[in-house]
């Protein structure tokens, strides 16, 4: 029996990724999570970048992608066509990615992350339906942002969601 939000339809923005290995490893996740689509902003490297393909390893041909210089404007457009956007990001106010509620999966989903240095652009964060992190209990405050995103990937595709009176 499919899980209740396999069904969903989740795309990715990337927002000035830097890291060619970040990328293909991201293509990796998206292909295995079904992501459908990947929007990659700014100077995100594309799959035709060789050293995209070494670590994404066929997956840059089974999901689909675009490019796209400015991401703020790309978001806005993704927005307008229905979908609800989904920033990873761990800023204060956010919300758990495991504490997601079954109405947010009932919409198009577009995750988005950002630069591994300074994280997602502002201007997307105020454009987000919603702001998700993933909880820390280490000293570190935040994970790798290619291991980052498949914990959200797999999570809005397959998580058991808390159904709130």
């Amino acid at each position: 029996m499919a899980h209740p939000s396999s069904g969903v339809v989740i795309e990715a923005l990337l927002d000035n990724i830097r890291s060619t290995f970040n990328v293909g490893s991201i293509c990796r996740a998206s292909d295995g999570a079904g992501v459908s689509r990947l929007h990659l902003c700014g100077v995100t490297p594309t799959p035709e970048n060789p050293k995209v393909a070494k670590t994404a390893l066929g997956s840059e041909q089974s999901v689909s992608w675009e490019y796209h210089l400015n991401a703020v404007l790309a978001a806005r457009a993704i927005k307008d066509q229905g979908y609800t956007l989904c920033t990873l990001e761990a800023a204060p106010g956010s919300c758990s990615i495991f504490e997601m509620t079954p109405d947010l999966v009932s919409k198009p989903l577009l995750l988005i992350v950002g630069n591994e240095v300074t994280g997602v652009d502002p201007d997307l964060m105020v454009l987000s339906d919603v702001i998700l992190s993933i909880p820390m209990v280490g000293k570190k405050e935040s994970l790798n942002v290619s291991l980052a995103f498949g914990i959200a990937a797999y999570t809005m595709r397959f998580g058991k969601f808390v159904k709130y009176p």
